[in-house]
């Protein structure tokens, strides 16, 4: 789904990637994993092409980004959905307006229609249809999440971007959140990119992650390979 190669990145004389080079296939959840200033959201806004690539390649379903014209990205963007930290949603709209927001901005359908996709989306992440009438200032950290969760999977998305998506949750709430996803990917097909540092997460959700390290990658692979890596970094970053 996903072919990243030879991405290099340097903000002023700092350099963030050194010729990073992975691939994501179809329906697996991946890990973006690395340390506080790695460059792993930087990365991730150079896939989902919010930043440009400075140097080096990344397709996205065979399609080479760097070589889209405005219109051409559009398109590609409305195969995957994001959702975003700490959930970006509008506080001026309802939880229902949130989520039908992009259907609003990229179908024709009715207000009817959008509405009732609206509460599909809000069943389909566990949540009560009358939470539709609330505003963000009136939900936990965890149905904000969920709301976010939703609006990302309002245009059935090839591709879901998960930016720390348990982070401020607490145990119980982020292993629910965890479960989700993974019973998202396997009702609907989706691919999962998801950057975390939550362990839980990456030993039991995660089908192989990436971690970067002093700008390189210390590993590509599954949550086992990594433990037999005897690799001193990678043992410190996982807690092993």
């Amino acid at each position: 789904m996903i072919k990243v190669r030879n991405i290099s990145t340097a903000f002023d004389k700092k350099i963030v990637h050194d010729n990073i080079s992975f691939d994501i296939k179809k329906g697996e959840i991946f890990g973006i994993l690395g340390g506080s200033g790695s460059g792993k959201s930087v990365l991730l806004r150079q896939i989902i092409m919010l930043d440009e690539i400075q140097s080096g390649t990344i397709e996205i379903f065979g399609k080479n980004i760097n070589s889209l014209n405005m219109k051409q990205r559009h398109n590609v963007k409305k195969d995957w959905g994001v959702l975003f930290q700490f959930g970006a949603l509008f506080s001026s709209l309802t939880v229902l307006e949130n989520i039908g927001i992009m259907l609003k901005e990229n179908t024709n359908f009715s207000q009817d229609l959008i509405d009732d996709i609206a509460y599909t989306k809000l069943n389909m992440v566990g949540l009560d249809p009358s939470v539709g009438k609330l505003y963000p200032e009136e939900l936990s950290g965890g149905m904000k999440k969920r709301v976010a969760l939703a609006r990302a999977l309002a245009l059935d998305p090839k591709i879901l971007f998960l930016d720390e998506p348990t982070s401020g949750l607490d145990p119980a709430s982020a292993k629910a959140f965890d479960t989700l996803i993974a019973q998202l990917r396997d009702m609907l097909g989706l691919t999962v990119v998801i950057i975390t540092h939550e362990l839980n997460t990456i030993k039991n959700v995660l089908d192989r992650f990436l971690i970067i390290s002093n700008t390189k990658l210390a590993i590509t692979g599954t949550y086992e390979e990594a433990k037999n890596a005897n690799n001193p970094v990678i043992n410190k970053f996982l807690k092993l």
